[in-house]
């Protein structure tokens, strides 16, 4: 009875544990932790299989790694006519209407649950796959001095999604028929926990893009420039601020209507995404209307300029529009302290309202132009200062 207990509290921990999860690593990583400690293993692995190029591919390694083995690999792939049972045995069972069950594995080869010779090969036979298969987990568990596995297949939303592998050690004792069942049941608990991680995935991704053009919305530049300001005042990193308006659109609504207007904003979308992979992990983003911002931490002032240089001209060479008005705000200028993500906004939409107002084709940097630092200190004179001035800082940009 102890036992069961023990197990119960098991499953309900592993369930906690990604239901509390952030993002689908850190859920990956707490199912295969709370799968190694519920089946007293030293090691677990949880890979997903790709229909596309036919492979298994490991998102996580958790627990004593062997040599080699990265806890989120990049490229740790199977092909899946190595592990058939994931494509042969798991469909032929399932069009039975059976149930995938787990299957336990050592250093010498499956095993039933009698342990013997005549056990062994009645496995081999049910699961479709013969000695020249079951080789290649053998000789996995060899080389990585492990002595034998528990294989739990997850299906999701009724398909075969990936598996859940326990190991442990040369010396530990082999797990039994009951390890099986009972990784079974894990792993169904982990389908569920996933399931719930993609579905909060996709309530983040809504919540955090913008619907017409894709891009990153007000919400995700908020929350992503607030880290990077926070990251600039302990060490230093640069931060850069492109604010963009797009020139010309109510023109295009007015004349040529407004699914003409979308397609701008979509195109200029593209354009300001194109450029902006010239600076790695620079987030793009639309903020409402025809305001949008590009977000670069670490590269330098001049190599931002350059980009935003370019994006200018692009945007000059669209069909439709009148060009952008572009301002940029770098900590990397000499534009004073900055310590909060409101005066790094201020000082972007304060050149990027002085690139307006000259009908400049350039960027106007702040540091750069002696007027913008003048423009962004500004107090408002009034509230319809507050809605042109240098203003745009006031446009709600800042509600924290």
């Amino acid at each position: 009875m102890g036992g069961d207990d023990a197990r119960l509290r098991a499953v309900v921990s592993l369930a906690q544990a990604m239901a509390a999860a952030h993002t689908p690593p850190e859920s990956w990583r707490a199912a295969a932790l709370g799968a190694c400690q519920a089946l007293g293993g030293s090691f677990a692995a949880l890979s997903v299989w790709e229909r596309g190029p036919g492979r298994l591919r490991v998102l996580v390694n958790a627990g004593e790694r062997a040599e080699g083995e990265e806890e989120f690999p990049d490229d740790e792939t199977y092909p899946v006519h190595q592990f058939p049972e994931i494509t042969e045995f798991l469909h032929e069972r399932w069009a039975g209407g059976g149930e995938p069950d787990a299957w336990v594995e050592t250093a010498d080869g499956p095993v039933g649950d009698a342990g013997d010779g005549e056990a062994d090969s009645a496995v081999a036979g049910a699961h479709g796959y013969g000695r020249v298969y079951r080789h290649q987990r053998v000789a996995a568990l060899r080389r990585r001095r492990r002595g034998c596995c528990v294989v739990a297949p997850i299906v999701l939303h009724g398909r075969a999604w990936g598996e859940l592998y326990v190991a442990r050690p040369v010396g530990e004792p082999v797990f039994g028929r009951e390890d099986a069942d009972f990784a079974t049941v894990l792993a169904a608990v982990v389908a569920a926990g996933i399931s719930q991680t993609e579905r909060l995935e996709e309530v983040r991704k809504l919540a955090f893009t913008d619907p017409l053009t894709g891009l990153a919305n007000r919400r995700a530049v908020d929350t992503r420039l607030d880290e990077a300001v926070e990251l600039h005042r302990a060490d230093g990193t640069v931060v850069s601020l492109v604010v963009c308006d797009l020139n010309g659109l109510k023109g295009v609504n007015d004349s040529l209507g407004h699914a003409v207007g979308d397609r701008l904003l979509e195109r200029f979308g593209s354009v300001l995404s194109r450029c902006g992979a010239m600076l790695p992990g620079a987030l793009a983003a639309r903020l409402g209307g025809d305001e949008f911002c590009r977000l670069a931490v670490g590269p330098g002032a001049d190599e931002v300029i350059e980009v935003a240089t370019e994006l200018c001209d692009r945007a000059a060479e669209l069909e439709q529009g009148d060009g952008v008005a572009c301002g940029i705000a770098s900590t990397g200028d000499p534009i004073g302290p900055v310590t909060s993500a409101r005066r790094l906004f201020r000082l972007a939409d304060a050149a990027q309202y002085r690139a307006k107002a000259a009908r400049s084709a350039r960027p106007v940097v702040a540091g750069r132009d002696g007027e913008v630092i003048r423009l962004a200190d500004s107090p408002p004179k009034s509230a319809h200062d507050r809605r042109r001035g240098c203003a745009g800082a006031y446009r709600g940009l800042f509600r924290r």
